[in-house]
Parts: structure tokens; C-alpha cells; sequence
């Protein structure tokens, strides 16, 4: 009699296999493709980042130009700035890189590109955190919040209001 309610539990197991087996394929997939999302997040990431970079060099290069002249060299295209970097060894005076100077309002500038929200932490966020700031982003780096009561946003993160130093009061 045991061995019957064994069999009779058997096969009830097997005819359910093939939906819970259906069921974790149909799981694998949706991981695959957040996986995969993730990755050319990432690579978005990246190449934001690198144009930051590139935004940065050129800020400096206007710098360099007004100077003494001795900068990077104007009307260079984007093409020739990406085929000379990184594919073979630099040569050239004009493709090597640049000692900084600063002037009074470079570190201004500075200090704003380096606290930027693409250099937020590559791990992904997860949907249900509360986002902050007139840029929709998540909490982090130093935040400042707003002292009116009515206010919908409530706080923002320094970069964004163009703050580097916490002011001074409440």
C-alpha cells in the first residue's frame, strides 16, 4: 500500500516537471537579458566617461591655447583624436600628453567635472531606491537638502546645484 502511494506521488511529480522546468528556462532568460542590459549599461557608461575625458582634455587644451600657445592643436577632428589613441605608440609632440596648469578658474572647473554623476559606482541599481535631485539619480556623493517644506524634491546632490563645499549653516 506505501509502495502505491509512493508511485501515485511519483507521477504527479512528473506530469508538474515539465511546467517547473518550463518555468526556470522562462527565469533563465529574463536573467540573461537584465545581464546583458546591464553589460551595455556599463559600456554606456564607459564611453560617457570617456568623453568626459575628452570634454576635459579640450577645457584644458583652451586653456593651454591662451597661454602661451603651446597647447593642444585647433581644428584637430574628432577622427584624428581616436585613431592616434591607443592603437600603436604615440610619435608625434602634438599626441603626447600635457602637463596640467591651472589657472584661477580651472580648478573651478576641475572640481566640477571630477564630482560628475557618471562616476557614480558601477554596480546596478536596484529599481525600488528612491531617486533624488532635479537628475532623477539615486543618493550619493555629498547631498544638500532644501529648507523649503513645500519643496517635491527635497534633496540634491552637490554637483548638480554646482556646490563644492558645504555651506555654512544648518
Amino acid at each position: 500500500m506505501a509502495t502505491a502511494m509512493y508511485l501515485e506521488h511519483y507521477l504527479d511529480s512528473i506530469e508538474n516537471l515539465p511546467c517547473e522546468l518550463q518555468r526556470n528556462f522562462q527565469l533563465m532568460r529574463e536573467l540573461d537579458q537584465r545581464t546583458e542590459v546591464d553589460k551595455h549599461i556599463r559600456r554606456l557608461d564607459a564611453d560617457l566617461a570617456r568623453f568626459e575625458a575628452d570634454l576635459k582634455d579640450k577645457m584644458e587644451g583652451s586653456d593651454f591655447e591662451g597661454s602661451g600657445g603651446r597647447g593642444l592643436k585647433k581644428g584637430r577632428g574628432q577622427k584624428e583624436k581616436r585613431g592616434s589613441r591607443g592603437r600603436g605608440r604615440r610619435t608625434s609632440e602634438e599626441d603626447t600628453p600635457k602637463k596640467k596648469k591651472h589657472k584661477g578658474g580651472s580648478e573651478f572647473t576641475d572640481a566640477i567635472l571630477s564630482v560628475h554623476p557618471s562616476d557614480v559606482l558601477d554596480m546596478p541599481v536596484d529599481p525600488n531606491e528612491p531617486t533624488y535631485c532635479l537628475c532623477h539619480q539615486v543618493s550619493y556623493g555629498e547631498m544638500i537638502g532644501c529648507d523649503n517644506p513645500d519643496c517635491p524634491i527635497e534633496w540634491f546632490h552637490f554637483a548638480c546645484v554646482d556646490l563644492t563645499t558645504k555651506p555654512k549653516g544648518k
